[in-house]
């Protein structure tokens, strides 16, 4: 069938392929092609921008067009009926499984909740995934950037990539009708990464000084309230001692804990020392590792005042003993911590309880242990390492500017401090 012209020279519509489809021109779609064509089993009509001015290739992209939506409908795919919310709701069940079967972590899970949850707030949740195509989301950047000012190029990348990854799951399952999505090539120099937050030396001392304070009968006087904070502060003290993730510590079970016991330092101090694994399914990278460290006397102090201590009870249970110790409680803690100190800007300078990981790392290259050591201990790998903690801070450079090498009896040289 011919084109059809109108009574505005501007409007005309011509059947394609047998009637198989229409492309079709309106005064207020600016000049630009559109497409649609009926689909006899939803009873609607599916109707797409052809995305161009000229005519010739307008019909060649809705004939295309044509052919795509009877492959998709042959294997079964719905084109209407799935919302983006739905999607992202079945996406996370389908992600929750991963969690059951400890292919990936709480945590893990709630980090891809967060980023499905961005998606949805770029864009409404009601939009049917049939009016998507494969560059809906090539800008994503941009959308975020309005979304949030300030959000890093490393969250948008890691963004794209659980978008992404959503979208080959609808594929799939049948509830979308291209197989990826494309997205605008993201740059990302080694100055863009952002390091998370971490302490001064002289911010770590200040927060324990005020923890002694924080933990006092005199200054929290109710029993209920000051075993909270007598547990939270050995939740700070461990994670700053042990570089353990967050996520690793608050899922750590009494089994965990393989002993502990008092050993002798260079320089004849009595330190305890605590070996603890960490098992694989509560890693971040499914590995499991056992390490030995300080902080034996918190974990002393810990079960001692701990109700819950049988091996299969949380290190930092709840309530009831039955789960870990919640986020909002632990944060409950944190704020009031920060306000204490001083720290207006925690916010800002994302000061949270994973920078005492890094606060951690950072001090143990501070006294020399070699990366390895701290990689292994920390469960990351020496480049990660390298790349992340390389800069430390100024005072290492002075303090490796300050040292000399010298000969001991063996003839392998050593470095000493001036």
């Amino acid at each position: 069938m011919g084109i059809k012209p109108k009574t505005n020279a501007k409007t005309f519509s011509q059947d394609i392929l047998n009637g198989k489809g229409e492309v079709y021109l309106m005064p207020r779609s600016g000049g630009v092609y559109q497409f649609r064509m009926w689909i006899p089993d939803e009873k609607k009509y599916l109707r797409r921008s052809l995305k161009t001015t000229d005519k010739e290739t307008a019909i060649n992209r809705a004939e295309k067009r044509v052919f795509e939506v009877h492959s998709d409908l042959a294997t079964g795919r719905k084109l209407f009926g799935i919302t983006l919310g739905e999607l992202v709701d079945k996406y996370l069940e389908w992600r929750w499984i991963d969690v059951e079967i400890n292919r990936i972590t709480k945590e893990r899970w709630g980090t891809i909740r967060s980023q499905t949850n961005a998606l949805i707030r770029v864009k409404n949740s009601e939009l049917r995934v049939a009016e998507l195509d494969e560059n809906s989301f090539y800008d994503w950047r941009q959308m975020r950037s309005k979304d949030n000012p300030t959000v890093s190029l490393v969250t948008v990348r890691n963004e794209t990539a659980t978008i992404k990854q959503m979208f080959e799951y609808a594929y799939r399952e049948g509830l979308s009708h291209f197989p990826t999505l494309n997205f605008r090539p993201l740059t990302i120099k080694k100055d863009d990464i952002g390091r998370r937050g971490t302490f001064t030396v002289e911010e770590y001392d200040s927060l324990i000084g005020f923890m002694r304070q924080y933990v006092s009968k005199k200054h929290c006087p109710n029993p209920i309230e000051r075993e909270q904070r007598l547990v939270n502060r050995d939740y700070i003290l461990l994670l700053s001692n042990t570089c353990l993730r967050v996520g690793e510590l608050r899922q750590m079970l009494w089994s965990d804990i393989l002993g502990v016991e008092e050993r002798t330092n260079e320089v004849g101090q009595l330190v305890s020392l605590v070996s603890l694994r960490v098992r694989a399914e509560i890693s971040k990278v499914r590995t499991s590792r056992d390490i030995i460290t300080r902080g034996g006397e918190y974990i002393k102090r810990l079960k001692k005042n701990s109700e819950f201590t049988e091996p299969h009870h949380y290190l930092f249970s709840n309530k009831d003993g039955k789960h870990q110790l919640g986020t909002r409680e632990l944060y409950k803690h944190w704020y009031a911590l920060m306000e204490g100190i001083g720290i207006d800007n925690h916010r800002e300078r994302k000061l949270t309880y994973y920078s005492l990981r890094h606060f951690g790392i950072t001090m143990r290259l501070r006294m020399g242990e070699s990366i390895f050591t701290v990689a292994n201990m920390s469960g990351t790998s020496v480049g990660h390492i390298e790349s992340h903690y390389g800069h430390i801070d100024e005072q290492m450079k002075i303090d490796a500017a300050l040292k000399h090498t010298k000969i001991n009896r063996t003839g392998i040289g050593e470095i000493s401090a001036i």
